[in-house]
């Protein structure tokens, strides 16, 4: 019997836990609302250790994975910019973005794609518009050219270090020769 009710618990915590998770957009619908009336394509890079460790350098946050995604946008054949889908962890549970870089490797849009942490921690979307325009250089980071956020402050640093780790990655394979 208590074995039945320690099962209908797990149960019951699962299923709590994924509905408190929430996807806003598709990767697809990301894409279309950032690029409209572009070609996009998926390219995908093999980073190599001295580029991963670059990377690290440039950004100051970890970076994951040597295998990196990303879509790149043309339009009537020039470039209109390109996505790259940032999944890390905010406290304990992962979020996802879609962070543009424009063609003057600047950050052109952020779009939450899915957030799993309870939606009270997730900043308003003015808070967002600060990173637009912004380079990689030092002073991009929180209580400098970003402002912080009250109460979700963790969701404000994970933002923060995707887009350097974004911004850094997007210079290494733009600089690499990767097409």
């Amino acid at each position: 019997m208590s074995s039945r009710i320690l099962l209908l618990g797990a149960v019951l915590l699962l299923a709590a836990g994924s509905a408190a998770a929430k996807v806003f957009v598709t990767v697809d619908e990301a894409l279309k609302l950032a690029f409209p009336g572009c070609q996009v394509a998926r390219r995908t890079a093999f980073l190599k250790p001295e580029q991963v460790r670059r990377a690290r350098e440039l950004s100051g946050v970890e970076v994951p994975s040597a295998l990196v995604n990303y879509y790149v946008a043309t339009r009537g054949g020039q470039p209109a910019g390109t996505a790259w889908f940032d999944t890390h962890r905010v406290r304990t549970l992962p979020e996802t973005l879609m962070i543009v870089v424009d063609p003057q490797d600047r950050v052109g849009r952020i779009e939450v794609i899915s957030f799993r942490e309870p939606e009270e921690y997730l900043p308003r979307g003015a808070w967002y518009e600060q990173f637009l325009g912004k380079a990689l250089n030092p002073s991009l980071q929180l209580k400098r050219d970003i402002k912080p956020v009250t109460g979700a402050t963790l969701t404000a640093r994970a933002t923060t270090d995707a887009v350097r780790r974004v911004l850094a990655l997007h210079r290494i394979v733009a600089g690499s020769g990767q097409p």
